[in-house]
């Protein structure tokens, strides 16, 4: 498992941005990579977005587990925006009728969803629609910044932030910071990367059905309305029930023939677009790199398994309904010459897992997650930590 404390994270950026990378910047993609023992990965300056990770399964075969394009320039032209393994910001998920209230002052968001109803990651020019600067790159970490400007979509004062990425051994490490300038305002900030542990090259499913999920901490999730807006209210995941991944890993697929799933994922949908609170009242005092984690996927078919670390407290998990086939696998992925498999990502092809906080905190005070969501001159910066550890069958294990 990766550690980093506060003092070495400075002094590792001061050594790693004097380092001068293999490569000395991106290949002809526009990719820079990063390589480890277990795995390789990729990652672009588009929404500081990872866009390959490479990794052998059971077999020796190496897998592309991740979304993403194969040129950085193709990421711009897409109309689709899927958030393709970006960082939303400055505010992830959805924020209710794109207005929020900071010490008595009315703000209005631009909004890019549901006809107008709501902003969602951060407005129509969020972050992951933006080229971040590299700051640093070295053999097994980069380190992403914007600025981010007071006003840019409605959002008050100016931010800057930090994205670190690293890859140790079998670990995907990352650590997200922004500083907040000149005035409060909302800050949250995930990684919205699609994953697919068969590399989308299943020659007996497409879906992500077959993948074994869990998250010993998430008996409650936050309540949502049809087009996924919380309500306020925190409902229990009663055990058995479609929600249910704590009591012990079921199938991703395992309900889905259950009445009870139809809505879930908001109006007319079958499937997961769900936040759900992480509760880990029950370890005391927790160390989130060493105890956890908080979510495990994994697949029997490639036997790659990845165990989520976080330190914070609550997890999305996106089933990929949005997915239709229309958009296409990369080279490193999918079947060739099978009529039954096309390369592209179909229907429940994928699940995004996102460590976050609750989901349009800045509208609930009731939740009383405002130092964890707004921030201002005065305030520590907004942090937010994860390690993605990956384990194969047969081949490594934790």
């Amino acid at each position: 498992m990766w550690n980093l404390r506060g003092g070495l994270f400075s002094a590792f950026l001061a050594v790693s941005s004097v380092t001068a990378s293999p490569a000395n910047g991106p290949d002809k993609d526009g990719k820079y990579w990063l390589h480890s023992e277990g795995i390789s990965a990729s990652f672009i300056r588009y929404g500081a977005s990872i866009s390959n990770l490479l990794i052998k399964d059971q077999y020796g075969i190496q897998r592309d587990i991740v979304g993403g394009f194969d040129n950085a320039t193709y990421y711009k032209k897409d109309k689709q925006h899927p958030h393709f393994g970006g960082v939303p910001g400055r505010y992830a998920n959805r924020i209710k009728n794109s207005t929020f209230v900071i010490d008595g002052k009315t703000y209005h968001v631009t909004p890019n969803e549901n006809n107008g109803a709501d902003t969602l990651h951060g407005g129509p020019d969020g972050w992951d629609w933006r080229d971040f600067d590299v700051v640093s790159y070295t053999k097994n970490s980069i380190t992403f910044s914007i600025t981010d400007p007071s006003g840019k979509e409605g959002f008050p004062g100016e931010v800057v932030s930090h994205i670190t990425y690293v890859v140790d051994g079998w670990d995907w490490y990352f650590r997200m910071t922004a500083k907040s300038l000149t005035k409060k305002t909302p800050i949250m900030l995930s990684s919205h990367t699609y994953w697919n542990l068969d590399g989308f090259s299943n020659n007996e499913t497409n879906t992500i059905f077959n993948h074994t999920f869990h998250m010993p901490y998430g008996g409650q999730r936050v309540g949502v309305d049809n087009i996924l807006i919380p309500t306020g209210d925190i409902l229990a995941n009663a055990k058995g029930s479609v929600n249910d991944f704590w009591s012990r890993p079921k199938q991703v697929g395992s309900s889905f023939n259950d009445p009870a799933l139809k809505g879930n994922c908001g109006y007319g949908c079958t499937g997961y677009d769900t936040c759900y609170i992480v509760n880990r009242d029950v370890l005391g005092p927790y160390n989130w790199k060493t105890e956890g984690p908080v979510a495990s996927l994994s697949s029997d078919w490639s036997g790659i398994k990845v165990d989520v670390y976080s330190d914070q407290d609550a997890f999305q998990f996106y089933t990929c309904s949005g997915q239709n086939g229309t958009m296409a696998l990369k080279k490193t992925q999918g079947l060739h010459n099978n009529r039954h498999f096309p390369r592209t990502i179909p229907k429940y092809g994928c699940a995004v897992m996102e460590v976050q906080d609750w989901i349009d905190g800045i509208n609930h005070p009731e939740w009383m997650r405002e130092s964890k969501q707004i921030f201002g001159p005065g305030d520590k910066p907004y942090s937010l930590e994860a390690t993605y550890s990956f384990s194969v069958k047969g081949r490594h294990h934790h």
